[in-house]
Parts: C-alpha cells; sequence; structure tokens
C-alpha cells in the first residue's frame, strides 16, 4: 500500500506520483523530491490517495521533505539563475544561427541540470548549442522543443471570456480537443471565435463536452423530421441546454417546441 500524493515538478515541468513517506501534507505545499539525478522541487496538487501496490504501473519516488526557508531561497536564487541564462542562451543561439526561438529555462533544485524550453517549424540540430551551453555552466544540459499550446502556458495571458489562461492556471495535461466538440456546443466555428492564443482550439471546449454529447442523445438532429402539436415539421435548429427544438413545418412555418421525452415525441428519418 502507497500513500501518494500528485507533485506538479518545477513551474513547467510534468505532474506524477510521490510517496509521501509519512509526512503530513497538503495541496499547495511546496517539497522536495526524489528525481534521475539528484533533487526536484515541486508543488503538491492532490489530496493523498491510498495506492494498492498491483495499482502502481510505474516506480513511486519519495517525497524527501516539505521545503524549508532555505530551499525556498535557492528556489528563488534559481530563478533568477535561469533568467541569466536564458540571456546567454538567445546570444548562443543567434550565433550558431539556429531557428529555433528559446521560451524559457528551468534550473532543477540541486542545479545540476538546466533545462531550455524551445519551440522551431521542424527539427533542429542543436549538439554543438549544447557543447557549449555545458562548457558555460558546468551542468546537464537538456533543450527541449515544445509546441504553441505549451508556449501559452509557459507565457501565460488572459482568454478571450477574460480570466488567465486555463493551461497556465490549473490544466495538468493537454487533452485533443476537435472541432466536434465546438459543433455538438452549437458554438460559432469561426476560428476567433474557437481558438486560444496559442491558435488552436480552446482547451475549455472540452470541459462540458460530455455533458452536451449525452444531452444529444435523445434529441433529433438538425435536418431530421418530427411531429409536433401543429403538424410535421423538419429540425432547423436544436437549443441543447433548454431542449428547445426549432421545427420548420409544411407552411413555412417555424415554431419553437419544448422536447421533454423523446417517447412522447414521434419521429420520422
Amino acid at each position: 500500500m502507497h500513500e501518494v500524493v500528485q507533485v506538479k515538478i518545477r513551474e513547467a515541468g510534468k505532474v506524477a506520483y510521490y510517496d509521501i513517506a509519512q509526512l503530513k501534507l497538503s495541496i499547495g505545499d511546496y517539497v522536495i523530491v526524489e528525481a534521475d539525478r539528484g533533487l526536484e522541487y515541486g508543488q503538491v496538487i492532490s489530496e493523498v490517495e491510498k495506492v494498492m501496490d498491483k495499482d502502481v504501473e510505474d516506480v513511486v519516488r519519495n517525497v524527501l521533505r516539505l521545503s524549508t526557508a532555505h530551499d525556498m531561497r535557492q528556489i528563488k536564487e534559481n530563478e533568477k539563475r535561469a533568467q541569466d541564462a536564458l540571456k546567454t542562451a538567445v546570444k548562443k543561439i543567434a550565433e550558431h544561427k539556429l531557428p529555433m526561438k528559446l521560451i524559457d529555462v528551468e534550473y532543477s533544485f540541486d542545479r545540476s541540470k538546466i533545462i531550455f524550453y524551445f519551440t522551431a517549424e521542424g527539427r533542429v540540430d542543436f549538439r554543438d548549442l549544447v557543447k557549449d551551453l555545458a562548457a558555460v555552466f558546468k551542468a546537464r544540459i537538456e533543450l527541449k522543443q515544445i509546441g504553441v499550446r505549451d508556449e501559452a502556458k509557459f507565457l501565460g495571458g488572459l482568454g478571450p471570456c477574460g480570466r488567465p489562461l486555463c493551461c497556465a492556471g490549473f490544466l495538468k495535461n493537454f487533452e485533443p480537443v476537435t472541432i466536434r466538440m465546438a459543433k455538438d456546443q452549437k458554438l460559432p466555428l469561426a476560428s476567433s471565435k474557437i481558438s486560444g492564443l496559442c491558435g488552436r482550439l480552446m482547451c475549455c471546449l472540452s470541459f462540458e463536452y460530455k455533458m452536451y454529447k449525452e444531452a444529444l442523445k435523445d434529441l433529433p438532429r438538425e435536418g431530421q423530421t418530427i411531429k409536433t402539436p401543429s403538424g410535421k415539421g423538419k429540425v432547423v435548429d436544436v437549443d441543447v441546454l433548454n431542449r428547445l427544438v426549432s421545427v420548420e413545418l409544411e407552411d413555412s412555418r417555424i415554431i419553437q417546441v419544448k422536447y421533454n421525452d423523446q417517447k412522447e415525441q414521434s419521429k420520422e428519418e
């Protein structure tokens, strides 16, 4: 039996389960955890869960301790060093004339590794760049190519709703988002209406999709012929949330009917 919590590693690292090792942890706590090589820091983002040994798919590493005041000072110092490293790396990229855009830099907690996040149109041969950076910083260098959604997560900003971007706030992972989700929610399909700052479909399209999909199951589809108290007609619009169906009757009138119970309605293909 393991008692585990989900920990978000660094500011932009992945979310993983860690064994609490009998520590008393709460959501929001900063902790020092085991890493592949050395130590890392992260933030607890879940309540404590109990997991059976047989249900543990990967090796679960341990939370070593709650972050101390000294740890937090080191994290702040790492952030300052990361900004200096970013400036140096930008110059090195220009010297090597590499077609890449540096987005952010992070130090591991123990400063044994520096991660450089970048975007690029295609694959980039950055082997010589890595050698140069390793010589300057005397640390293990990792260059990680990210997509436009990750870039938005790094940079942050406000969405069309006026709130901070979901990806920069609470989203743990990017889920697939499709145009079907927008269609089923009766949203305008103009790119400017359903795209986020990253230029991709907005992540929030998936938040209520399951509910819409379930609600659509017993509603008629556009183009379908149904019987109404005013006669037969063709469905021209469906208000999913209010369960209202707009129907064009045979005399060209358009009426709106409440579609409460499918069993009470007669449908024809």
